[in-house]
């Protein structure tokens, strides 16, 4: 194994629930910049645009949040 492969990061598919992620994108968007990432978001589906598809994901998840329908 070289050096190089050593300091690579790792790819993880971005979990919107996980809130670590979710901390990394705003940093990324204060910044506009990966290099303090840890980890390689990839992308998991067909959107093409890793950005794109983490403010889609992102979107959905706090709609969920507010206006989910409470059971009894």
């Amino acid at each position: 194994m070289s050096k190089l492969a050593l300091s690579n990061r790792t790819y993880v598919v971005f979990d919107v629930k996980n809130k670590l992620h979710r901390k990394w994108f705003a940093e990324f968007n204060e910044t506009r910049t990966w290099a303090k990432c840890p980890v390689r978001f990839v992308i998991d589906n067909d959107s093409g645009d890793l950005v794109t598809m983490i403010q889609r994901s992102l979107i959905q998840y706090y709609v969920d949040r507010e206006f989910k329908k409470k059971t009894k």
